[in-house]
């Protein structure tokens, strides 16, 4: 049984690692490496989330679970598919932060089809604990670990545990997004790059480049399998398609290139013989786009977002003050935590940080109709 002087250690090591600015990868390898130690576990599975859609972006496996990927697919097909209680979008949309399986199923954890049809006939896993990393009013991501036969159910108190590491483990996400950045200029892709899913959720088609798009969104020697990604995006897009959702699904990722990717699904016209075919693309993001990806990762306030905004559009000081109805110190004040926040000492640093690598090089180049940045001579040599 896990002592409370572990839980407290494990909890500062948590703390320590969301604050060292280090990548996700990295950050996460650290994070569960400690966390064994409170909450013991055969295996692990990370997903990272887009917060505004919370659609998967990358999949990071630990234990038991690392180098099994064969059957992805089939996990982001069933997670964003059909509707359970126990996904982690809607756990996430319910406000609930941790469950472990055998308690919310009263020990039947045979009546959850995930667990039942999917968990223990692939890896023999008998419990599961999800973990929604929520830091205020966004989140980054969730974590699945799982319990072989052999080994107890995991209890309420380790549940609860699991639930005050929400936040600490969340900060190490958002703020490891932005760790990696780098000064090179990053690949320039050609265009949008296309792929058609069929029926039986095969890849029927693909446009020139996507393959190699697909294959960016791996995320490490941890990976998941990067098809993960697009059929969970697929499944969203059925539901879409069947009216059970309002907004055709998207999501923006960084690729392991350093590129950052939108990636959108829409199911198609169906004919008789075509049934339930979805059109993915995966193109550059534009900078509107992930902008306030960049900014919503330094953890800003409310009013501090509402400082950066106009930060970024070039607006002085005092008329900041002006517009928010607040003195030009307390504008002062705000900015002083921006800055500590994003790791930058002025505002032209706050505007090089946010418009990183992947666009700077490139900001006297012409957009492509898209609104993408074109490649420049020296690219297309």
């Amino acid at each position: 049984m896990t002592t409370s002087l572990t839980a407290e250690r494990v909890r500062s090591d948590v703390d320590v690692l969301a604050r060292a600015g280090l990548d996700v990868g990295d950050f996460l390898g650290e994070a569960i490496g400690s966390l064994i130690r409170a909450v013991p576990h055969a295996a692990a599975c990370m997903a990272t989330v887009d917060p505004n859609t919370l659609l998967l972006t990358s999949t990071r496996k630990y234990g038991n679970l690392l180098g099994r990927n064969e059957h992805d697919d089939e996990w982001g097909l069933r997670e964003y598919g059909a509707p359970e209680c126990s996904s982690f979008r809607q756990l996430a949309r319910a406000g609930v932060d941790a469950v472990g399986m055998h308690d919310l199923t009263a020990g039947r954890t045979q009546d959850s089809p995930r667990m039942h049809e999917f968990m223990r006939p692939h890896y023999d896993f008998t419990d599961e604990a999800r973990l929604i990393l929520r830091d205020g009013d966004q989140v980054w991501g969730g974590i699945a670990f799982f319990r072989e036969l052999d080994e107890q159910p995991f209890i309420p108190s380790e549940i609860e545990f699991l639930r005050t590491l929400s936040q600490p483990l969340a900060r190490g996400v958002r703020t490891g997004l932005l760790a990696s950045i780098v000064a090179e200029p990053q690949t320039t892709p050609s265009g949008p790059c296309v792929l058609i899913v069929d029926s039986s959720n095969q890849m029927i088609q693909m446009s020139a480049g996507a393959e190699e798009r697909v294959a960016d969104l791996l995320s490490g020697a941890n990976s998941g399998a990067a098809t993960s990604v697009i059929t969970g995006l697929v499944s969203a897009a059925r539901r879409y398609g069947r009216g059970e959702s309002d907004v055709p699904p998207r999501l923006r990722v960084r690729g392991a290139s350093g590129m950052w990717l939108v990636v959108h699904a829409s199911p198609l016209s169906s004919t008789v013989d075509r049934v339930g075919e979805v059109v993915v693309t995966i193109e550059e993001a534009r900078p509107p786009e992930i902008v306030p990806l960049v900014v919503a990762a330094f953890g800003l306030t409310s009013r501090e977002r509402d400082v950066t905004q106009m930060v970024l559009q070039g607006v002085a000081t005092k008329d900041i003050a002006t517009t928010l109805h607040v003195s030009a110190y307390t504008v002062q004040d705000h900015l002083k935590s921006i800055f500590d926040k994003a790791g930058v000492r002025s505002r032209r640093e706050l505007i090089a940080r946010v418009y990183f690598d992947q666009y700077a090089p490139r900001m006297n180049d012409p957009l492509l109709p898209s609104g993408s940045y074109s490649a420049g001579p020296s690219e297309l040599m």
